[in-house]
């Protein structure tokens, strides 16, 4: 019996008609997987979100890890992405079905261009993201990905491509915590039919100890964690805390059973500070 059974039911829907449930596990490199840790969650936790990319290295044991659960890959949200310096038409369409194999999966549910940036030469930025964009199109047309986004994309990246693609992104995913609300982008987002997905709920830890979360914290008799986890999921974005631990992903999975209060929220909300604890999008061109 999973310990948090509501998960499976907790979605939102994108553009296309499908549902990507709003809590999902994260994974990444330099130690940000666990074999153990992917199984228990989806297995004893009820997690049905697991999102990884080609640059965390470990597609081949994250697929062993869900053959080993049982779970029906039907039942699963896989998200993947593409690293930069597999930008380009071609280059994009073989890393894509590349992964696949890696995974053992013959799709994805959600396939992502990683960074607004390419590493790859041929062209500006701008050229090579609608290169890479209509690879993505067609792997999305053919069925291989389900659903295509874009990771660490600002309001003028997402004009650009929707200026010259056809296919509007399905997710945008961002850095999204106390301390970093790109409000202006998240309306964007909303206006446009694109799903906001943050990822790094926690700040990498850095909010745990601030003094207004943990206050709240203790009024609900939750870990800031918890708090952190709730108020982004009640924010209506799609979030996916990473961690290696059991004990910290069942924590992170119990969110689903309280609702903070509007003031909470507010208080929550006004933390932001522009801080980032990853990668810095603001000046890629």
């Amino acid at each position: 019996m999973p310990l948090v059974p509501e998960l499976k039911h907790s979605t939102i829907p994108l553009s296309n008609g499908l549902q990507i449930p709003i809590l999902g596990l994260g994974t990444s490199h330099d130690g940000g997987y666990s074999h153990k840790a992917i199984v228990y969650a989806l297995n004893e936790c009820g997690v049905r979100h697991i999102d990884t990319a080609k640059r965390y290295g470990c597609e081949e044991d994250l697929g062993k890890a869900i053959k080993e659960s049982g779970q029906e890959r039907s039942e699963l949200w896989l998200t993947n992405k593409l690293w930069p310096g597999n930008y380009g038409y071609r280059a994009a369409k073989k890393a894509c079905l590349d992964s696949c194999s890696q995974m053992g999966v013959e799709y994805f549910d959600l396939y992502l261009m990683h960074w607004p940036e390419s590493l790859s030469h041929g062209g500006s930025n701008r050229e090579v993201r609608a290169e890479t964009w209509r690879a993505l199109e067609e792997l999305y047309t053919e069925g291989v990905c389900r659903s295509i986004g874009v990771s660490n994309f600002l309001i003028n990246h997402l004009e650009q491509l929707k200026e010259d693609c056809s296919v509007i992104p399905h997710v945008n995913q961002v850095e999204f915590h106390p301390y970093q609300q790109p409000t202006a982008l998240m309306e964007y987002c909303a206006e446009r039919g694109i799903v906001f997905e943050g990822y790094s709920p926690l700040a990498k830890g850095q909010v745990l100890s601030d003094p207004t979360v943990c206050h709240i914290a203790h009024k609900y008799r939750r870990t800031p964690a918890q708090i952190c986890v709730r108020w982004s999921i009640q924010n209506g974005v799609v979030t996916i805390p990473k961690s290696t631990k059991k004990n910290r992903i069942q924590e992170n999975c119990q969110v689903f059973d309280f609702q903070l209060e509007e003031t909470d929220m507010t208080a929550l909300g006004s933390l932001h500070d522009g801080r980032r604890v990853t990668w810095d999008p603001t000046n890629v061109k």
